[in-house]
């Protein structure tokens, strides 16, 4: 109950911070009031931990009867905060400092320098926070505003409830935001169900995790989630990524800093097409959500790249380089397994045959990378209407690459038809449960409560096929027998041979066929004359309605 109602605080925080945008607005557009927000609150975030740190430490030096001077110096000892992995805060960027002058003409001046100040004494962060608030001619009175209402949001007391405390209004945002302002929001945001649903099929637990196109960096979050939600160390996993926008690669940063999550996404933002700055990875797990379908990718600056051993991708689309460039970076086999992928993609990549990507297609399924393929149901993202399906390739499929150990899978690849899945969250988007509920994201581990959730039933229905062990809480009695079946209508194993024969057309509506439909009991012999029957009723209501109408 405790979670529940903190989660409440915290999204009511945000829920106000969010309304207080209709007083900017007129001054600056959604866009840009996403950085305003979330770089201030970024600053009280790491002001409060530094405060806390700082009342720690002057109780600490109280208890071995330092006073006077000496406790004084010692709490302005940089060390003394960074040992503790506590952002060194100096005091012109202060929360208390800057609130105290907010309503100064030159506040959006200060709060600049206060960041400056921050980088200039983090190195880590050099370059990686907003610092152009007196640009935007954002009226003080205004300014003073926003200040006064985020200084209601608290960050003090258990560093690891500040952080989640943060990271749920952070999350928030970038939600409210990717609806506010349509496709170039949604660049950077995946729906949380989404990245729930790839982290749970991919299992990274121990290794090195790379996203070429990382947003807003959700995909490391809920991965270091996942390792730790299953008895790991966030140290388990390392972090390689990319993002070409500036500012989203920003946020990623900013998104990583609160929650402490060290990741290596290169020292400015780039393409990874044109600038692949982590040319020699070789990664165990690789999580990505490109854009979709994108045409001026540089395709014709690319066409003799290594990357494409599989054909070279036509220069109008870009799917099949990111295919392709996911496929380079996978660490191939071990004598522990390979790498695996897991990333999303627009339907017509299952099944297109123009620019060559057809021939491309064919020869990834011979080389029996496609562990699996999951039709997505529609309206799962906030800002395109796009159908979207999830790829997962992997570089073996003896089941060496799984924790628990798995059966062979060669040749053989998973189609799962989850179309029908989700629930209408509003009356335009849907989720798939068991992934955007909140805290259960962080505890259960897809523990039962969650196995006959939309997520739970795909993830389920992937590890039985690939052979892994049971649950310790699996009840046979109550949930039957752990085993992989196909399912018509919704999951089936296909060979290579089989997807030969359907033009390795990898929809997998093909290959599921239609749901069984359940027998009701009632003997044909009766069932036909009453349905017959209400058809001749609806036949004559039929009549009785036109007569009405002509009338």
């Amino acid at each position: 109950m405790a979670t529940t109602e903190t989660n409440s605080t915290d999204l009511a925080h945000a829920e106000i911070l969010w309304k207080s945008a209709d007083t900017l607005r007129g001054q600056i557009d959604a866009a840009e009031y996403k950085h305003v927000v979330l770089g201030l609150l970024f600053l009280k975030y790491i002001s409060d931990s530094f405060a806390a740190r700082r009342d720690a430490l002057k109780s600490e030096l109280a208890a071995d009867g330092i006073t006077g001077p000496q406790i004084e110096s010692l709490l302005e000892n940089r060390d003394e905060y960074t040992a503790e992995r506590v952002f060194w805060v100096p005091p012109e960027a202060r929360w208390q400092n800057l609130q105290n002058q907010a309503a100064r003409p030159d506040i959006a001046t200060l709060i600049d320098d206060a960041i400056l100040a921050v980088e200039r004494d983090n190195p880590n962060l050099k370059g990686k926070l907003p610092r152009d608030y007196a640009r935007r001619g954002i009226a003080p009175e205004k300014m003073k505003g926003l200040i006064d209402l985020i200084a209601d949001i608290g960050f003090k007391g258990d560093r690891a409830k500040a952080r989640d405390t943060l990271g749920r209004v952070y999350e928030y945002f970038l939600g409210k935001f990717a609806q506010a302002e349509g496709k170039l929001g949604g660049e950077f945001f995946t729906p949380r169900c989404i990245v729930r649903l790839l982290v749970e099929m991919l299992e990274p637990y121990v290794g090195r995790v790379y996203d070429p196109c990382c947003g807003s960096a959700g995909m490391f979050v809920q991965s270091e989630r996942f390792v730790e939600a299953h008895g790991g160390q966030k140290t388990d996993i390392s972090i390689f990524g990319q993002e070409s926008n500036p500012t989203t690669w920003r946020l990623a940063h900013m998104n990583l800093a609160i929650r402490g999550i060290e990741a290596n996404l290169g020292s400015q933002p780039a393409d990874s097409f044109l600038r692949n700055l982590h040319p020699d990875l070789k990664a165990d797990y690789i999580l990505a959500n490109p854009p979709f379908n994108i045409s001026d990718w540089s395709g014709k600056l690319l066409a003799d790249d290594v990357r494409w051993r599989y054909g070279t991708p036509p220069v109008g689309n870009a799917n099949y380089a990111w295919i392709q460039h996911f496929i380079h970076h996978l660490a191939p086999p071990n004598g522990r397994g390979g790498g695996v992928a897991g990333f999303v993609m627009a339907n017509g990549s299952l099944s297109t045959g123009t620019g060559g990507e057809g021939e491309i297609r064919q020869r990834i399924v011979e080389a029996d990378l496609v562990d699996c393929i999951v039709a997505l149901p529609a309206q799962l993202f906030l800002t395109t209407g796009i159908p979207a399906c999830l790829w997962f390739l992997t570089r073996d499929k003896t089941g060496k690459n799984l924790k628990h150990g798995g059966r062979d899978r060669k040749r053989e690849t998973l189609f799962i038809d989850a179309r029908k899945l989700g629930t209408m969250q509003t009356r335009t988007l849907r989720v798939l449960t068991g992934g955007d509920d909140g805290e259960s994201m962080l505890a259960d581990g897809m523990g039962d409560p969650n196995f006959d959730s939309d997520i739970g039933r795909i993830v389920y229905a992937f590890r039985q096929w690939r052979g892994e062990p049971a649950p310790d809480w699996w009840n046979e009695a109550e949930h039957g027998e752990w085993a992989y079946r196909d399912i018509p209508g919704f999951c089936k194993a296909e060979t290579i041979e089989g997807i030969r024969k359907h033009g390795f057309v990898l929809t997998p509506g093909r290959y599921v066929g239609a749901q069984e439909q359940e027998d009701d009991g009632e003997p044909f012999a009766e069932k036909y004359p009453r349905l017959l029957a209400q058809l001749e009723e609806c036949f004559e209501e039929g009549e009785r309605l036109m007569a009405v109408v002509r009338h």
